[in-house]
């Protein structure tokens, strides 16, 4: 493939973008934002994973542009606030954990701000189809769903997770989670992560003629670690728990490998938008299983089905899914658009998810429309075109319930909860080190941390985080 110089692509994504602002909509590149859930920092062969077959994410990676320095949240409610809004989800009120009960068993009453613009709203006013597939987990109640926030097709799941066979959130109690719109269906023994990619594929056959924008939110790798049939028995001499993560790991790239035949077969593909990444680190949460008899799911107590205590791949970093360090929130990330941008290639820079907002606003030639909320991403226009340009943070920003964390340059702030004795502890972190994050530099560097807690109470003011 030829390779175009960084200032004639930047004049040719300028001119593209001025070009599709006044062209028929049928001509404006489609949009599929593929999400995986709980997904590490390093898991796919492309990044890096030699043990793991994924050859749907490496084809998207020999196709596009491949970040190593792509940061979603700690968790999935803040991540996908941030992705959908391109704003920091305290902007949105999404500071805790959402409801994910329509019928309100588990007692959470916290939804995503109905205000919110997000880009399934702006994409549909430019003419886009739009629709979800997957996991929604920004509030259950009526009005607050997908279909209330820009989707016009919604299958999938409102809460944080269920089990892929009786769909059914495992924690607690349980409680019944899937939707056909508003509507509550019920189709047990049918495999959920089959029939979400089903109607994905539907979706794309039968909107071809005009541009689209869907999200397709797997549930996988997430647990309960329940692989497609393929892989059920797959790395059959791989030790646990890497095991049963590596066989959820094949399993969504199976799925997003049907995604994309269908945007092949149907000549799209080339003219498609295709974003990948995942919501947040590995999960390494493990406990006894189902603690309650008569379970609402009619699982037995005693059953489990949680993450067996790990089997992400995060290298040199440490941490995992519900922390800061990097394992937790650094994470894959993918574009690839061979009509117009470079293929085969890595960035290096800082993005966030909250980036791709702007960033496919500008792709579609849509320009903001006056009033609009202020977003808190940036265009990755310049930096997909340059690999030498700047990235746009200087200082990045997290929070979640009570914790929070702040990184400027190579030193990161992370402030958390000891649960043991209720007190908020500091622990100051550096990147650049061998071993990165392992060491709390808090007591020796007392300047930069009260630097660092006085950025953070000023972004904490503003986005209104508490």
């Amino acid at each position: 493939m030829i390779r175009l110089p960084s200032a004639l692509l930047l004049s040719l994504l300028a001119a593209s973008a001025s070009v599709l602002a006044t062209e028929p909509r049928a001509t404006r590149p489609n949009v599929v934002i593929l999400l995986t859930d709980d997904q590490g920092t390093l898991d796919a062969n492309c990044y890096g994973s030699k043990d793991l077959v994924t050859p749907n994410m490496d084809k998207l990676a020999a196709t596009g542009i491949r970040f190593t320095q792509a940061y979603a949240h700690t968790v999935c409610c803040p991540a996908r606030a941030a992705l959908f809004t391109g704003r920091h989800p305290q902007r949105g009120s999404v500071r805790n954990w959402t409801q994910g009960d329509r019928h309100g068993s588990d007692r959470q009453n916290l939804q995503m701000a109905a205000d919110e613009v997000t880009l399934a709203e702006v994409l549909k006013s430019a003419g886009y189809r739009t629709a979800l597939f997957g996991k929604w987990h920004l509030g259950a109640k009526v009005g607050h769903g997908p279909l209330d926030q820009g989707f016009e097709t919604y299958f999938g799941h409102l809460g944080g997770f269920i089990d892929n066979y009786r769909h059914y959130f495992l924690h607690g109690r349980g409680y019944h989670d899937l939707y056909d719109g508003n509507e509550e269906i019920f189709r047990r023994e049918e495999f959920y992560p089959d029939m979400m990619t089903e109607r994905a594929v539907n979706f794309i056959e039968t909107n071809k003629a005009a541009p689209f924008f869907m999200t397709v939110a797997f549930n996988l790798p997430h647990y309960p670690e329940q692989p497609t049939a393929k892989f059920k028995d797959a790395y059959p001499d791989m030790p646990m728990p890497r095991q049963a993560y590596a066989r959820v790991i094949s399993s969504v790239d199976a799925l997003i490998g049907r995604v994309l035949n269908k945007l092949e077969e149907t000549g799209l593909l080339e003219n498609t938008i295709v974003i990948l990444m995942s919501d947040n680190g590995h999960s390494t949460e493990d406990n006894a299983g189902i603690a309650v008899e008569n379970h609402a799911s009619g699982y037995p107590r005693g059953y489990y089905y949680l993450a067996h205590g790990g089997g992400g791949n995060t290298g040199k970093w440490i941490g995992h899914k519900g922390t800061f360090l990097e394992g937790g929130i650094r994470v894959p990330a993918i574009i690839s658009y061979p009509a117009k941008l470079p293929q085969g290639q890595t960035r290096d820079q800082i993005v966030t998810i909250m980036d791709w907002f702007p960033t496919v606003l500008e792709l579609c030639g849509i320009k903001p429309q006056a009033g609009a909320p202020k977003l808190d991403g940036h265009s990755m226009i310049s930096v997909i075109a340059n690999p030498k340009a700047a990235s746009a943070y200087q200082v990045l920003n997290f929070a979640w319930a009570s914790n929070w964390a702040i990184r400027k340059g190579d030193w990161k702030l992370i402030s958390q909860l000891n649960k043991k004795t209720k007190t908020m502890e500091l622990t100051l972190h550096n990147l650049a080190e061998p071993m990165p994050e392992v060491k709390d530099h808090a007591k020796e560097q007392p300047k930069m941390v009260k630097e660092l807690t006085a950025l953070h109470e000023a972004w904490e003011k503003e986005v209104g985080a508490k």
